[in-house]
């Protein structure tokens, strides 16, 4: 018996190594990376401010296009199929960036780049929590999504520590040799689905569908968390750049995020197992307005920081506990709640950037933006509350019944 929890235990241990290295690579390096080079590659390959901003709203394109092939897929074979092609794709897209300065090359790596992110991302998850669920293990991905975090940190540690001796080009080929490392474990040490529809112990693994009018709210506050979300991670760099007296250090604030997000997922799921998901939610999304709202209050370097890190420590929480929930759901397949809800998300990742580009234009600064971020972000902890309220009344109905 000890050998096997042993054997256990080590297959565990490998399965979230995987999924932590492939949301290294597949959001650390392939998407996120882009935020920290924009300064380097608008000095010096001539990228426009406006290019830049169509850039960023591409590479969403290209995970919410993601978002919608993982809600749509059930087979959990053809996931793992779709996951593996998406850590391969991962690494060329980041490779394209290097190679070439024409802009549709760049437009056609985000876009891919954004689809790997979803594969990491949605696919990634939906495997991993499958195989927890299967195996009686804990059903969290708090340890899994911890390779978001340390992906950026990673990445901005990098380009910040070369940044005075290699080029852009070479910073892009630098990220594409650690893109293909991160590679080999999420490929080698996941391994294929188990698709019977039964846990190891022999019990069914059956779906427990919330109420419609409990999902709708759900999408709608997780929309609000979207648009709170991207305002502060698109713009965070440049924010912090133009305040007075802090140019330079937007990729400080930066790596403050990753190292926020790291550990967070862990420490949200400990909150939810003693508060309640719903609760630990709302906790995550107010704490989350703090986090939007110091370099706004206060123009300082300690503000600016604390805020990038309160940001990374808050959102990377709601994002893992609102896809564990979604798992726990339908835990026959996760993913196509879970890509339900990134759509959410994803489309105010859209409408987020290019509103607060606007507003930036017309008002000559973030701030505007960064209020109406916040704003959407209260208006979602108020929709998490009405949640509370619809789940004790399907309660009532359910034991009713």
């Amino acid at each position: 018996m000890h050998t096997h929890d042993m054997t256990h235990t080590g297959q565990r241990f490998k399965i979230l190594c995987a999924g932590i290295f492939s949301l290294m690579l597949t959001l650390g390096v392939a998407r996120f990376a882009y935020t920290p080079l924009l300064p380097q590659m608008q000095s010096q390959a001539g990228l426009g401010v406006a290019e830049a901003g169509w850039l960023a709203a591409i590479n969403y394109a290209g995970y919410l296009c993601g978002a919608v092939l993982a809600s749509v897929i059930s087979d959990l074979r053809h996931k793992d199929c779709l996951y593996r092609w998406g850590i391969v794709v991962a690494v060329l897209s980041t490779v394209a960036m290097a190679i070439s300065t024409d802009l549709w090359v760049w437009a056609v790596s985000r876009f891919v780049a954004g689809l790997s992110s979803a594969a990491g991302m949605l696919l990634g998850s939906a495997l991993i929590l499958n195989w927890l669920m299967r195996h009686g293990q804990r059903s969290e991905l708090g340890i899994h999504f911890s390779g978001i975090g340390l992906g950026i940190a990673l990445c901005a540690a990098l380009i910040g520590l070369f940044d005075h001796w290699i080029d852009w080009r070479g910073q892009w080929l630098a990220l594409s040799l650690l893109a293909a490392l991160l590679a080999i474990p999420a490929l080698a040490w996941l391994p294929s689905p188990d698709t019977s529809g039964k846990t190891t112990s022999g019990a069914a693994m059956l779906d427990s569908p919330p109420s419609r009018l409990y999902l709708r709210i759900f999408m709608a506050a997780y929309f609000c968390a979207g648009v709170g979300y991207v305002v502060s991670a698109t713009f965070i760099v440049v924010i912090v750049d133009q305040l007075p007296g802090l140019s330079g250090r937007g990729n400080l604030a930066f790596l403050l995020l990753g190292i926020g997000a790291a550990p967070a997922c862990i420490i949200w799921d400990l909150v939810a197992r003693r508060r309640g998901e719903l609760n630990a939610l709302i906790m995550a999304a107010l704490l989350q307005v703090v986090g939007i709202l110091l370099p706004v209050l206060h123009h300082s370097l300690w503000a600016a920081l604390t805020g990038a890190w309160l940001f990374g420590a808050t959102f990377i929480g709601m994002v893992s506990l609102v896809l564990t929930m979604a798992g726990r759901y339908y835990p026959t397949r996760p993913a196509r709640m879970m890509g339900r809800m990134t759509l959410a998300y994803g489309m105010a990742q859209i409408i987020g950037p290019a509103l607060t580009g606007v507003l930036a234009t017309h008002f000559g600064g973030y701030t505007v933006g960064l209020w109406c971020a916040a704003a959407a972000m209260l208006l979602g902890s108020l929709l998490l509350f009405a949640l509370k309220c619809i789940e004790r009344r399907d309660r009532r109905r359910i034991q009713a019944a």
